[in-house]
This record gives structure tokens, sequence and C-alpha cells, in this order.
């Protein structure tokens, strides 16, 4: 056996001890809780080692941020383990039950997954997210991060280990795979044998490689090419402040937006007030031809792939339409089944947009930058599903489950 079949073979096991555990899986993730607080000197010495690998290697401010930890994101990261910890148990709960004309009693019960694998990048944080996350569904996990954070990750994973294995977990319900070469990824995508789901976080690349390679049922996460449409009904400066709040507040993240499509009803007053907010965060606007008569020479002229990029930077693609339809067909080519807004003081717009719009999370007149577990009351998240199977939207704790039916009966024989 390779060294991940051996992994997965343990985790595997691990995952039949986790179907009963019940309560004690809160003091697990206490216990991890308390380890992250007790080791932080060493996780920030380990910390220290990727970010000096990440400035030599050439990696940008924004990149070296999310890796960083400190003594206040280490605590962050505890508060996190805890507050999964006080979420309500997300395993059998009684999702349907009937009884039949034959006296048969039928309940269908929520379950863990089993083994989730989760592939993703930079931030050292997810480790412990994921894992506490994972926990407290009942599953047991294999992580397998990137490069730039390897010795951060190993740090915060041995520190995990040997808090779950203290009271009296396998340590194994919690994994590491510290081969960071692309080989590693791809055997990972490979372990059908063991895994029951993989679960890819970070960017369009890592993505399509899991979709397109993986022989383990994937669920999509993460990628957001969000639109806000401003309507010839919209409130101007509610549009304005949508707009300058989901691109500017947080632009690395997938919802913020990336597109805005204004009706060429009210383009002549919208546009120049979404660019007097825009510039206050010197944002780059590339836009259509109708865009640049409006708002003069600044403007980029945009690209069919502009259109269609997730900048995650102070950039925006702009473009004006001459319908609701117009927009709701720009969204239905570009989009990524994100998040999607529309502005719009009109009801019979706003039920065509909501209903016609095929994106995991739909607004009218809000940010589309609440499309998160936290935000949406779900407590934390494993990451934002984009596709339809099984989970859509914030992936929280009861989309890390899945369900199986239990049968009582008295002798019943058909």
């Amino acid at each position: 056996m390779t060294t991940l079949e051996i992994m997965g073979a343990k985790a595997k096991e691990a995952s039949r001890f986790l179907m009963t555990a019940g309560s004690k899986k809160d003091d697990a993730l206490l216990a991890i809780a308390k380890a992250l607080r007790e080791h932080s000197e060493e996780i920030i010495k380990a910390n220290s080692i990727d970010i000096k690998n990440g400035e030599e290697a050439g990696l940008t401010v924004s990149l070296l941020d999310r890796l960083r930890l400190d003594e206040a994101r280490i605590e962050g990261m505890a508060v996190g383990v805890e507050q999964v910890a006080a979420l309500p148990d997300p395993v059998g709960r009684v999702l349907d039950g009937r009884t039949l004309k034959n006296g048969l009693k039928i309940q269908k019960v929520s379950v863990p997954m089993g083994v989730i694998g989760i592939i993703y990048e930079a931030r050292p944080n997810v480790t412990s997210d994921a894992a506490a996350l994972c926990l407290k569904a009942g599953n047991a996990v294999i992580l397998r991060g990137g490069k730039e954070a390897i010795n951060s990750n190993t740090a915060i994973m041995a520190v995990m280990r040997e808090a779950v294995k203290n009271v009296g977990f396998p340590e194994d319900c919690v994994a590491l795979v510290t081969d960071t070469t692309r080989q590693s990824a791809t055997e990972l995508m490979q372990l059908s044998e063991y895994l029951d789901v993989l679960i890819p976080r970070g960017g369009a690349g890592l993505i399509q490689s899991v979709v397109n390679n993986s022989k383990v049922p994937v669920i999509e996460t993460g990628v957001g090419n969000c639109h806000v449409y401003v309507d010839d009904s919209a409130d101007i400066k509610m549009a304005a402040d949508i707009v300058f709040n989901a691109k500017t507040s947080r632009p690395s993240v997938c919802n913020a937006i990336e597109t805005v499509l204004v009706h060429a009803d009210i383009a002549d007053k919208a546009l120049p007030a979404i660019k007097a907010e825009l510039d206050k965060m010197n944002v780059e606007i590339r836009g259509c031809e109708r865009t640049k008569q409006i708002l003069g020479d600044s403007i980029i002229p945009a690209t069919e792939d502009d259109y269609a990029r997730e900048f995650l930077d102070y950039i925006l693609a702009i473009k004006v339409v001459d319908s609701i339809d117009d927009a709701i067909a720009h969204i239905a080519k570009y989009s990524s089944g994100h998040s999607e807004s529309i502005v719009t003081s009109d009801y019979r717009n706003a039920d065509k947009f909501t209903s016609c719009v095929d994106s995991a999370a739909v607004y009218v007149n809000a940010s589309t930058r609440f499309t998160d577990g936290g935000e949406f009351g779900l407590g934390a998240e494993i990451g934002i599903s984009t596709q339809k199977l099984h989970a859509r939207g914030p992936m929280g704790l009861n989309e890390l489950t899945s369900n199986k039916y239990v049968i009582h009966g008295d002798g019943q024989i058909r």
C-alpha cells in the first residue's frame, strides 16, 4: 500500500469510531481549541519559516497576509473551533418519517459522510476550521494544503492529533498529507476506496483540476464571478452603496462582485454615482462602449475575457444592458453560479430575477457579500458550493452529512 492508501485506511477505521461518538465530539473539539492556545508559540515559529520561504518565492503582499499567523489569529482559530463545538449536532436528526399500511416505521436520519478529503491552498487557518467542521459532523478528514503553508499546517495538525488522542479519540480522525507535490494531489483524487467525498478550496485552477481529474465524488466550491444588476427602477444611492460594498469591502473573496450590469434607461444617472463611490478605493473600471461614452476616457475598454474573469482585486467590469432579460442572459453566460443581486423597486422584476437567475444565492436590494455560513446563521462553513447535487450555497455542518433510512418492523415480509 502507498502512504496515502495507508492514511486512507486508518481514516476509514477512525470514521467508524466517530459514527457513535455523540457529544464526545465536543470534548475533542474543546481539547483542540485548548491545545492551539497552549502551542501557539511553536505554531508561530513554524509559520515564520513559511513566511520567509514565501517572501523569497515572491508571494504577493495579500498572499503573505493570508499565510501569516500571530497570537491573535491563532486565538481566532481556537475560538472558531469552540464555536463549532457549541453548534447543534447535525448527526442523528430525523429528517422525515412515516408508518406504512403494513406497520413498517420508516425514518430518514442524518448520518456522517465517512471520510472527507479537502485540498486547499495557502491559508493555514483552514486546517483547524475544516478539521473542526468535519469532526463535529462525525467525519474523519484527510487534509492536503499547499506547499506555501506546509510548516504551519504540519505544526497545527500535530497539535490537533495529540489533542484528540488525549481525550480517547483515534488520532487518525484528522490527518495531513505532508507531500505537497502534484503527485500527492493526483493520488488523493484517485483514493475512491477510502474517501467518500473530496472538497477543493481555492482558486479556479485548483478547483477545475480536482473536478476534471478526481475519481472521488467532488463538491465544487469557491469560484465567484458574481454580478449586480441595476434595474431601471433602482434607487441610485442604494445601487451605488451596494456596488461599493460588494466590490471593495474585501475584493479577494469569492462573494465579491466582478461585474455590474446597468439598465440603459438609468445608466446616465446611475453610472456616475457608482463611479464616484468606486473612485474612493481607486477601483479600475473596465466598461463597454456605452459605459465609456457616459463615464469618459478613464474607462478601460472591456473585453469578452473581462466579463468571464474573477478579478479578486480592485477591478470591476461594467456593461450597459437594454433590459432585465439581457441582464439575465449575460449572467447565465458568464456567472460561476455563486451569488447575484438585483437592485430594483419593481416587485415583478425582482421576482423574475430571483426565479430566472440560476445561482446558489440570489439577492434583491442587498450586497452579495452576505453569502457566508456565519452571515446566514449557519455557523461555520467549509466553503460555498456552486453545484446542485447534494449541497448548494454555504456548506455548514448539515451539508457535511448524508442520510440513511432506518426501518422498524415486527416481522413483516414481502
